[in-house]
């Protein structure tokens, strides 16, 4: 992230540094203070210009619910009643987040999309992608929440030695499944791609899993072998796992909505104590991304 000096704030925003002082001392610009000096994050600097739109009448958009769709996540759920932000949650899948998003219907969704990049590996910026391609999200805005493990989910002492999908593969494993449009079924569908086989070749339990725990919950119950899901989804089970990536859970936001009070509560608290205490408790979580700007279109 480039952060700009006072004088370059000033000339970059086209206003004099007295007056970019007292949008300092009143709070009302983004802004750090580091060994005495004031820093000025440009990419927040450019969504606090757009957030102040005046648009005719007649582009008044209603304001969308505070809610965050998308992806369901342990740590976020207690984020979002933690912060005191007041945002709600509805969990549907990062596809289907991304959706409401475009409809307006959510304030922000917790995303985490999976590709292969030309390589055939992981692509890194899959969910950067899924915005910009996305239509009528033109002023999206990509916030960090945290890093976190997916891997497969098992029964204590993990008794069919599942090591990863070649595994799940060749011994015919009970595959536990999501929902089409998730994270963790796109994830799924890139590591199968990527073993030259397909959902097909499972041997796959339905109906799929609504959520990571779900899931956990149908391997707790024997009613499959293994499945995709977080590492603190398998602790909170009391279940064994195995790693296999490491992924980006991020918010998507229309720019408009980084600063209304309900996420900029949010977004303060990822930088509290609190968060990093609590992704330690879970396990699987690196915070140290939280608050980063990943992609503004």
């Amino acid at each position: 992230m480039e952060f700009l000096t006072t004088s370059e704030a000033a000339d970059y925003l086209r206003l004099g540094e007295r007056k970019l002082y007292e949008l300092v001392t009143t709070g009302a610009i983004p802004c750090t203070k580091v060994t005495g000096k004031w820093l000025f994050p440009r990419h927040e600097l450019d969504l606090w210009v757009l957030s102040g739109l005046a648009r005719p009448a007649g582009m008044l958009t209603a304001e969308p619910p505070p809610v965050v769709g998308g992806s369901q996540d342990e740590l976020l759920d207690w984020s979002l009643r933690e912060s005191g932000s007041g945002l709600g949650s509805m969990s549907e899948g990062s596809a289907r987040g991304l959706e409401r998003l475009q409809r307006n219907e959510v304030m922000a969704a917790a995303v985490h999309f999976h590709s292969l990049d030309a390589d055939g590996n992981l692509a890194s910026n899959a969910s950067a992608t899924a915005l910009r391609d996305a239509p009528d999200l033109h002023d999206a805005v990509l916030v960090a929440f945290v890093r976190r493990e997916q891997g497969l989910v098992l029964p204590p002492g993990n008794p069919k030695r599942l090591r990863g999908i070649a595994d799940v593969l060749a011994l015919g494993a009970r595959m536990a499944m999501r929902q089409q449009g998730t994270g963790a079924q796109m994830l799924l569908d890139v590591l199968l791609k990527r073993a030259g086989a397909s959902t097909r070749d499972l041997r796959r339990i339905e109906p799929p899993a609504l959520t990571g725990p779900d899931l956990a919950e149908m391997v707790r119950a024997g009613q499959a072998d293994c499945g995709v899901a977080t590492r603190a989804a398998a602790r909170s089970a009391g279940l064994d796992f195995v790693p296999l990536v490491w992924e980006n859970l991020d918010l998507a936001m229309r720019q408009r909505s980084y600063f209304r009070p309900a996420m900029q509560a949010l977004i303060r608290f990822l930088s509290e104590r609190r968060l990093r205490q609590r992704a330690e408790e879970l396990t699987g979580y690196d915070p140290s991304p939280a608050g980063q700007i990943r992609f503004a279109a």
